[in-house]
């Protein structure tokens, strides 16, 4: 029987010189539409990394590479006006970029900041999404700005989606949600109210449970679903949200009329307005100056004990803003970012999420020493921490853009 060439070099070696030439011809032609259909399905993959590349370095404040620059960003335009809500108006802006106003969209929710949409660092993240793109929507939650982590910003949070939707050819659309506000969105998905306007939630540095945040600024220890501890400095600003949010808690029944220069205080200690901190201290009695520097202390025994006080009268409250117990049906897309030495609200929270979510829902979990709490500030990542944080975000704006 008659052998037969298997390989493309056998059956050439048998062609005639011109045949021959034909043949490498047609092989390379082919490979090299191989190559190029690779390189086509690739694009979105590895533009979505060049705009993640870009939001970070924007974000970070680093001089951004030509190559990035001139093929990624673009300029962008902002319109600030009011949106209608069920808790009533609030302030929202809207990033465009210029020459695609009807790009994909997605909602940014600032965290807990007196500067709502005006803090720095939301303006910048938001900018630099925008450049590379997109549509961002950053409405103001009221309440997050006056340091109140209450239900009532969930309602506003799903309205604001729906309102975005309506304006996104119908489709549902991400949102992103920073500290406290993270949690809240993940309860907005959750409710067949606007579960359906909620095309992906990503929390960064968000509560799972707030009762175990709360006893967390306490004791330093946030246990992991494995059961052993999550040890960490607690930072004051956590507390210090729980005393001005309920004041009420810590203030002498007897003496109401401490609670209106005590809360100034504290608004000033959480402004980082320390002029209008020492004017405010000056303003009070003896006694109101004494409390005012214990709540400052919180890691006073007697602030302490105060604070777990508080944590017993406000159960329900902090259950209506806790994910725990909604996530096991949630199908809304899901992607978790924690900073590995969040003090304010401990990696532990993140874990706790991605251990109740679906496995279909939780598209993506990274606890980075990239961060601290939602700041590009963590301590001594390496070059492999620095690209996970790169394909995370990768992730996000492929999954904007695609839908």
């Amino acid at each position: 029987m008659a052998s037969h060439p298997h390989t493309i070099a056998e059956l050439a070696q048998r062609l005639p010189p011109a045949n021959r030439r034909h043949r490498k011809r047609v092989k390379l032609a082919i490979i090299f539409l191989i190559d190029l259909l690779v390189c086509v399905l690739a694009w979105p993959f590895i533009r979505a990394h060049m705009q993640s590349i870009t939001v970070l370095d924007l974000v970070a404040n680093k001089p951004l590479p030509w190559l990035l620059h001139s093929t990624v960003t673009e300029p962008i335009t902002t319109q600030d006006f009011t949106l209608p809500t069920s808790n009533g108006p609030i302030r929202a802006r809207l990033y465009i970029p210029q020459s695609h106003p009807n790009a994909p969209a997605i909602i940014v929710l600032h965290g807990v900041h007196h500067l709502g949409i005006d803090e720095p660092r939301l303006i910048a993240f938001a900018s630099a999404m925008s450049s590379c793109g997109l549509r961002v929507l950053t409405p103001e939650l009221p309440d997050i700005k006056d340091y109140h982590v209450g239900a009532n910003s969930i309602a506003t949070i799903g309205d604001s989606a729906k309102w975005m939707a309506l304006r996104n050819n119908d489709k549902p659309v991400g949102v992103m949600g920073l500290s406290f506000s993270g949690g809240l969105a993940l309860l907005a998905a959750a409710d067949p109210q606007w579960h359906n306007a909620i095309q992906f939630v990503v929390a960064i540095g968000s509560q799972d449970e707030m009762a175990r945040v709360a006893t967390f600024y306490r004791t330093g220890e946030d246990p992991l679903p494995t059961g052993d501890p999550e040890r960490l400095i607690p930072h004051e600003y956590g507390a210090l949200v729980l005393e001005y949010e309920h004041l009420e808690d810590f203030v002498p029944v007897d003496h109401p009329e401490a609670l209106a220069p005590i809360r100034a205080v504290l608004r000033a200690h959480l402004y980082e307005d320390w002029p209008g901190e020492k004017a405010a201290l000056a303003a009070l009695t003896p006694d109101q100056l004494a409390l005012a520097h214990q709540l400052i202390d919180t890691t006073s025994p007697i602030t302490r004990a105060q604070l777990a006080h508080a944590e017993t009268l406000h159960i329900e409250d902090m259950a209506g803003v806790s994910p725990h117990g909604h996530l096991k049906q949630l199908t809304t897309p899901v992607y978790l970012l924690h900073g590995a030495g969040d003090n304010i609200i401990p990696s532990a929270e993140t874990e706790w999420m991605a251990s109740e979510l679906p496995a279909a829902s939780l598209q993506a979990e990274l606890i980075s020493p990239v961060l601290s709490h939602i700041n590009l500030d963590g301590a001594n990542p390496t070059a492999m921490d620095q690209w996970r944080l790169v394909h995370f975000f990768a992730l996000i704006l492929h999954a904007a853009e695609a839908h």
